[in-house]
């Protein structure tokens, strides 16, 4: 069995998280992801730690976990794109392949021949994917864009963190993650569109677009109503009782969804009354009321433990569970049950493999494959010149000595 994306290949453009997590995906999908990197630098994030990856001395390497996470199934090619034979190596590579995923500043890769219009007449059916900070038109278009960023200026900080306090952002380069997510799906549908047509596209993705495009219902809420949403911390703006709670060991979530069971909670919590009272019998009065009902529940949930809450109120179908630490979540039986975490074999590290976060897709008949650890800058130069290009030892010997490759 072969994953879904086997046969195509992706030219690798990118760097830091958005484009390398989405390069990611479609490798892990099966596609072949040639990730074209500076000789002798790399990845900016091939440095950002610790933590590193520690060597056979326990000591650190030079591969970070921050690059670790977003580079699994791709082979490193180093090529200079600055000079005119690294251009035409690249130029001649794209020629064999289906994407090419990039997250250059607007108008660089045009300076080197690298832009979409230098190459869609080459290479008509060429997927060409831009991820930058604000997309390729507006008046921000030239601007450097950056996760932390695109959190503040698309919204999502304003609705983070306790109502009293600072805005705060996602605890991970959300608005990175969700751009790359975004950029697969729509190289899945170009994909589609060039397989009824032969005809290749540009998709045009901004980190700011994608955060407006998820501010999802609360972006609604103040489109539908004029008012401007608040922090709520882990409350919900549209549903009551939703949030993390007291127990007698610490917290535990409480995410009620409808009547039915709240009125199942007040009985397991011993407070039937509160599902009869008017202020709380519905949802919608439930949120009219948030306050008072909040200020009842904690001194009924701080009397039992979180095993209690959570194992109790799961087995009457009321959405209950614990807050885990990162600890907590990999040693948790079902992540374990579901392969979210893997290991892979990886030269020079002091146990020989990696642990990786694995993919949360899982397919029936053509499953994610994991081929490549994350690789070392430029280990398949190499290789792939060879394969592709026919380049022999002596030339890329020649093309190496002048830093080309």
């Amino acid at each position: 069995m072969t994953a879904p994306l086997t046969g195509l290949r992706v030219f690798d453009l990118t760097r830091i998280l958005a484009g390398p997590s989405c390069t990611q995906l479609l490798g892990d999908l099966g596609a072949e992801v040639i990730k074209i990197e500076r000789p002798g630098q790399g990845d900016d994030t091939r440095k950002w730690g610790p933590p590193f990856v520690q060597n056979a001395e326990g000591e650190d390497s030079s591969e970070s976990a921050y690059y670790l996470s977003a580079n699994r199934n791709k082979r490193s090619l180093s090529i200079d794109i600055s000079k005119p034979e690294g251009q035409k190596l690249a130029r001649e590579l794209i020629g064999f392949c289906d994407i090419l995923v990039e997250n250059y500043k607007v108008g660089n890769l045009a300076r080197y021949g690298l832009s979409y219009d230098d190459l869609k007449g080459a290479n008509p059916g060429l997927i060409y994917c831009s991820i930058t900070g604000f997309g390729q038109t507006g008046p921000y278009a030239k601007r450097a864009g950056y996760d932390y960023l695109a959190q503040g200026m698309g919204g999502i900080m304003s609705l983070t963190g306790e109502p009293e306090g600072e805005p705060v952002k996602v605890g991970v380069g959300i608005a990175d993650l969700m751009c790359g997510m975004y950029a697969v799906s729509a190289i899945l549908a170009a994909l589609h569109y060039r397989g009824m047509t032969g005809i290749g596209q540009h998709i045009d993705l901004g980190l700011l677009d994608t955060q407006v495009a998820w501010l999802t219902y609360e972006g609604l809420n103040y489109l539908t109503s004029g008012q401007v949403p608040k922090r709520q911390g882990s409350e919900h703006p549209n549903i009551v009782p939703y949030k993390v709670m007291p127990c007698a060991d610490g917290y535990f979530i409480l995410a009620v969804g409808n009547d039915g069971q709240f009125a199942r909670f007040c009985q397991f919590a011993g407070c039937p009354e509160l599902a009869e009272d008017e202020r709380f019998k519905t949802n919608a009065n439930r949120v009219r009321n948030r306050v008072a009902l909040y200020e009842i529940l904690p001194e009924i949930t701080r009397q039992m433990t979180q095993k209690h809450w959570v194992d109790g109120l799961a087995d009457l179908a009321v959405p209950a569970g614990p807050v885990n630490t990162i600890d907590q979540v990999f040693a948790d039986p079902q992540v374990l049950a579901r392969d979210m975490k893997v290991s892979m074999p990886y030269r020079g590290a002091r146990d020989g493999t990696v642990d990786l976060i694995g993919n949360p897709i899982k397919f029936s008949e053509t499953p994610v494959e994991y081929r490549f650890a994350p690789p070392r800058a430029g280990q398949d130069s190499d290789a792939i010149l060879e394969e592709l290009l026919d380049i022999g030892p002596e030339e890329r010997a020649r093309l190496r000595g002048k830093g080309v490759i």
